[in-house]
């Protein structure tokens, strides 16, 4: 069974998101769970269950995927699950060695849409 995010989660993160400045950009997840206060167990699953949910609305409605914002503290690119899903939404090619090229341009293009 798929776990859902909790959608006032997922709006908390995109403000979250939207409200930091680019030069603390981008967060880990651990950071974004500490910023929104959420309490353990489970803070980075509940992070990253509400960051799919906004990449699904970005990607629907045509916009830069705002969860580009949030990497691993293990180096500078999100999570394998943020690759994947962004596969499957079409937005990033299936060969995994294009990902990091293809995230460096989401990235840009999220960065470019903060400061329109």
């Amino acid at each position: 069974m798929e776990r859902q995010a909790d959608p006032d989660l997922a709006s908390r993160l995109r403000e979250l998101l939207r409200s930091l400045p680019d030069e603390r950009l981008p967060i880990t997840y651990q950071q974004a769970a500490e910023a929104l206060g959420l309490p353990p167990p489970r803070t980075i699953q509940r992070v990253a269950l509400a960051l799919e949910a906004l990449m699904r609305e970005d990607v629907a409605a045509g916009r830069p995927m705002i969860a580009a914002l949030v990497v691993s503290r293990r180096g500078d690119l999100p999570r394998q699950g943020f690759f994947e899903l962004a596969v499957s939404l079409d937005r990033f090619p299936a060969d995994p060695a294009h990902h990091a090229a293809a995230y460096r341009q989401e990235l840009r293009q999220v960065l470019a849409e903060r400061s329109e």
